[in-house]
């Protein structure tokens, strides 16, 4: 393979939590969909998740959306009812294998397991996907996902990749990326969220902080962190402030994009 800077165009427009659209050369990502307005309550067994933000742009705002990038279907802060019931269905998903089996009968939607690929022909171009590790909320199923065509071009020898890291703690595991693919652009999912689940003393980290974000990007070798997942849920226990004295503390500062919500940015 010839090298070759990252040739295709990337806007990123931020929604709300880790909703996301990634507009690539005209095809278009949805990740993690929630557009329920603000103050919504969702009770999920072992606590209730309530919202203090109103999404960026409500589902009748959205673009034409070609796939979507689910990295779980059960919990609602990462799809809500609204999206579940008015955006999924006839729509290509990407998701978890047991959530892929949750939202059955729909036709697009393909569940994955971790190192599992497939390919997508959208928009003319041909997307490789593959799924990567998570560790999220015990007993449940969580993915990743790295996103690359031959359009992107090659770094190295490497495949020119974007990555969405989905709902995880800091993972060794992940470290591997590195070794098959460039990340030209890491999108994580971050705000240290925490449950205390029953029986436990301490809350249980459910994400990652600033400071395990900060490592992984390091150890990927990623060109660009786009932070995602940070504010205005109660279980988020990291703001902006504290991830960005993160960052600079590992001295990625000059690497990180933040987002105003609503507005795209053209991050590649």
């Amino acid at each position: 393979m010839v090298d070759s800077p990252f040739k295709s165009s990337v806007s990123v427009t931020y929604i709300g939590t880790a909703t996301a659209i990634l507009d690539i050369e005209g095809v278009t990502f949805l990740t993690d969909p929630y557009f329920s307005p603000a103050g919504t309550e969702w009770d999920v067994g072992i606590a209730t998740l309530t919202s203090h933000y109103e999404p960026a742009l409500s589902l009748d705002q959205l673009p034409p959306v070609d796939v979507v990038l689910l990295s779980h279907e059960d919990h609602p802060d990462n799809l809500d009812e609204l999206s579940r019931d008015r955006l999924l269905s006839g729509r290509r998903v990407l998701t978890t294998v047991d959530g892929a089996s949750k939202l059955n009968p729909r036709p697009g939607v393909q569940g994955l397991r971790p190192w599992e690929k497939t390919t997508l022909n959208v928009g003319g171009k041909v997307f490789q996907v593959i799924a990567t590790p998570c560790q999220h909320l015990p007993g449940g199923e969580c993915t990743g996902f790295l996103l690359t065509t031959v359009e992107f071009g090659t770094t190295n020898g490497l495949p020119n990749a974007i990555y969405f890291s989905g709902d995880t703690v800091y993972l060794e595991e992940l470290a591997n990326i590195r070794d098959r693919f460039h990340i030209s652009l890491a999108i994580f999912n971050l705000g240290a969220a925490s449950v205390m689940l029953p029986g436990s003393a301490e809350p249980l980290l459910i994400t990652m902080d600033g400071t395990t974000g900060a490592k992984l990007f390091r150890e990927i070798g990623a060109d660009i962190l786009v932070p995602l997942h940070f504010e205005s849920w109660d279980h988020f226990s990291q703001s902006k402030e504290a991830l960005a004295t993160a960052f600079e503390s590992a001295g990625i500062s000059d690497k990180v994009h933040w987002l105003e919500p609503g507005k795209s940015k053209r991050i590649l």
